[in-house]
């Protein structure tokens, strides 16, 4: 079987709801981390066989293939095909995992992994809550309801859930927020992102500036400030504070074989090591991580222990600490620059962003096996395992 490389990974700084990157269209913003990669990685624009782009919020200006809208915007020639695909919070790191399997297959040579989310533009659940204002319908079917009668998915509840089930207060979750915006901002301090942050001109009433810092970080965070935040539900533990945050971004990967990494005179950052994605309990819905990475340890022959550092998302805080709960895994290696909870979680740009962090983590920290896990709307999850060259 065909190994797959990664050439290269980048991603924007995250933007705030209506902060700095919300006056770019998503189609302009995603065709940003797609020219970056191909500039930054040296690659012939003209090899690339296809662009898999993940995008949740399918509508607006979001809709009608936003993939092949992007690549259209982009400086790919207009023959680059491209394809848009929603795994919900995991549709970029699916993206990667397509992009793999056809290089290993041997169908193609060179496929562009990617991510779009514009959250200022297009809001979270629009696709749905729209359609149901209208009278157009509801997701949830005859179907469905009979076999789960009287559920409505909810990430909020399967976080409390899983905070419940594994026994961490208030306190905990605030403290791991904390510590999140702490090491984002030793992260954006020392320049560990400036390899994998594509500068953004954005136009501001003071002109026109770069945006290239995360924009989510609270750099006066205390526990005190993020304990006093409001709970989500009255009886529960989480709050605004201790969950991801709403953020606009792009981001992208380049995925290649070997005989491509020799005739472009290519440098690999990482070879693509295990692939897996596993699906569980919808109602629960965001603990599937836990159970993907036990498959994906034992289809790899590897123990925890082998693995240098691990991106798993921040969704809400209780799912990486119930990660590290389940696994038994080193807590000083996990999302050592911090993770959404700081910096962002644009939905379907979150998994080539993570592995964007993740490759150039193990680079600058000399670590060999990198692994990447994200918990996604229905139970599901991927895990993706690098090998850093």
């Amino acid at each position: 079987m065909t190994t797959a490389y990664i050439v290269d990974a980048v991603r924007t700084a995250g933007g705030r709801r209506g902060g700095r990157l919300a006056g770019i269209h998503p189609v302009d913003l995603a065709a940003r981390s797609l020219n970056a990669i191909v500039e930054r990685s040296g690659i012939d624009p003209a090899t690339v066989e296809d662009v898999i782009m993940g995008c949740v919020s399918q509508a607006g200006e979001q809709s009608m293939q936003v993939g092949r809208n992007a690549v259209l915007a982009s400086m790919l020639p207009e023959s680059t095909p491209a394809v848009t695909i929603d795994r919900q919070c995991g549709s970029s790191q699916q993206a990667i995992q397509f992009a793999a399997q056809a290089v290993m297959s041997g169908t193609q040579d060179v496929v562009i992994a990617s991510g779009i989310e514009s959250m200022s533009r297009v809001p979270m659940g629009s696709t749905a809550t729209l359609h149901m204002k209208e009278g157009m319908g509801h997701y949830k079917s005859p179907g469905l309801e009979q076999k789960y009668p009287g559920i409505m998915w909810s990430q909020f509840k399967g976080a409390e859930m899983i905070a419940e089930k594994y026994g961490f207060s208030k306190d905990d979750l605030d403290r791991f927020a904390l510590h999140s915006h702490e090491k984002a901002i030793a992260a954006t301090r020392s320049g560990a992102f400036d390899a994998e942050i594509v500068p953004v001109e954005i136009e501001t009433p003071d002109g026109t500036e770069t945006h290239r810092i995360d924009e989510g970080i609270r750099f006066d965070a205390t526990l005190e400030s993020i304990a006093a935040v409001k709970k989500l539900s009255e009886d529960g533990r989480l709050t605004a504070a201790s969950s991801s945050q709403i953020c606009d971004g792009s981001s992208a990967a380049l995925i290649v074989s070997e005989r491509v990494l020799k005739e472009q005179g290519l440098t690999p950052m990482a070879r693509i090591h295990n692939i897996t994605v596993t699906a569980g309990d919808p109602v629960i819905m965001l603990e599937e991580p836990l159970f993907a990475t036990d498959r994906a340890l034992e289809r790899a022959g590897m123990k925890i222990e082998d693995i240098g550092l691990y991106e798993v998302n921040e969704a809400f805080a209780p799912v990486p600490l119930a990660w590290l709960k389940h696994v038994g895994a080193d807590p000083e290696r996990l999302n050592i620059h911090g993770g959404a909870i700081a910096l962002g979680h644009p939905l379907g740009a979150s998994g080539t962003k993570l592995m964007a962090t993740l490759l150039h983590a193990l680079k600058a920290n000399g670590k060999k096996y990198g692994l990447q896990t994200m918990c996604e709307g229905g139970g599901v999850a991927n895990v993706t395992i690098v090998e850093s060259l």
